[in-house]
């Protein structure tokens, strides 16, 4: 194995470790479509994934008053809430993290999720004790924000010079740009790979196995 390039690494949750993209581009779209609001499309809804709510939710409804940010947002919760406990880790995630750590690498998440959301995906997948920091988008500024990258490098005592961002969104791999961290995109959760390609992250994986044999090479 090539000398270890980086210490910590920082995923994404949605679209990236959780199976979740579709659900939540649904439930975007059934909370619209409550309120009598313009339903946005498939790749409207996704686009907004991995920003905090109230950040995705102005974006995908323009015309709502800001006042009704708190229904639309409920609604939103509701529909989530529906399936939430069915969505599942993508495959081979679970294996990828045990190896990672077994290779002495520290793990953490920075996500768009509420920590109220977070930790009720961690306590389902039951990998709450897998990462040593989690940083959500109601404790601090949403993606592309430095700021959760930032956090998690002081709480944990890294250095962001050697940390990469893993994510599935360009919000993840602008954010990486914003705080001077490397950036690994991948293509099959909320943002096309031509997208993400254009942001030059250090890679682009097709699949959660493609993105664990890089990481075992080259991180």
């Amino acid at each position: 194995m090539a000398q270890q390039q980086f210490d910590l690494i920082v995923f994404d949750w949605d679209g990236t470790l959780m199976d979740s993209t579709r659900h939540i581009t649904r439930s975007i779209q059934s909370a619209c479509r409550d309120l009598g609001l313009p339903v946005p499309t498939d790749e409207a809804a996704s686009y907004v994934i991995g920003l905090g709510l109230r950040d995705a939710l102005q974006i995908a409804a323009p015309t709502l008053d800001p006042s009704d940010y708190p229904r639309l947002a409920e609604r939103y919760r509701f529909h989530f809430l529906l399936k939430d406990a069915q969505i599942e880790l993508f495959d081979g995630v679970r294996e990828m993290l045990a190896e990672l750590r077994e290779l002495g690498y520290l793990l953490a998440v920075a996500t768009g999720k509420s920590r109220v959301g977070l930790n009720r995906a961690l306590d389902v997948a039951g990998l709450g004790s897998v990462f040593a920091g989690t940083r959500c988008a109601d404790e601090t500024f949403s993606k592309p924000h430095p700021a959760m990258l930032h956090e998690l490098t002081r709480e944990l005592g890294q250095d962001l010079m050697r940390t990469v961002m893993i994510g599935d969104t360009t919000h993840d791999l602008q954010m990486a740009q914003n705080a001077g961290a490397a950036g690994v995109a991948v293509s099959y959760g909320a943002h096309a790979a031509g997208a993400l390609s254009a942001l030059e992250p250090c890679f682009v994986a097709d699949s959660v196995g493609t993105l664990a044999g890089w990481l075992r090479q080259h991180a």
